[in-house]
């Protein structure tokens, strides 16, 4: 998403992001990787738990809000998983 994001806000131009959304997306993942909800993670909308700093969160929300329905055209089973994942409560499990 971060890249789809960076294309069409930055327009960064080949593969690689801009500094600044690859500093975000370096946070994101240092965030992620302490999640103790880990792969029983929902999307962090329907988290109870917020990771990100208020500012992140906005700049993250800001990412989704922009990248989201393109992901609906170029990585469809992406966009569907991920539109899923809101349903799912954290920590569950599969009886």
């Amino acid at each position: 998403m971060m890249a789809l994001y960076c294309r069409e806000r930055h327009a960064a131009g080949g593969k690689e992001l801009c500094p600044s959304c690859a500093e975000l997306l370096t946070y994101a993942k240092s965030r992620l990787d302490k999640c103790p909800f880990a792969a029983d993670k929902p999307a962090c909308s329907a988290c109870p738990r917020h990771c990100y700093s208020p500012s992140r969160r906005r700049q993250i929300q800001e990412v989704m809000r922009c990248a989201g329905p393109r992901m609906l055209r170029s990585h469809p089973l992406l966009a569907i998983r991920h539109l899923l994942k809101k349903f799912k409560k954290p920590g569950g499990r599969k009886s």
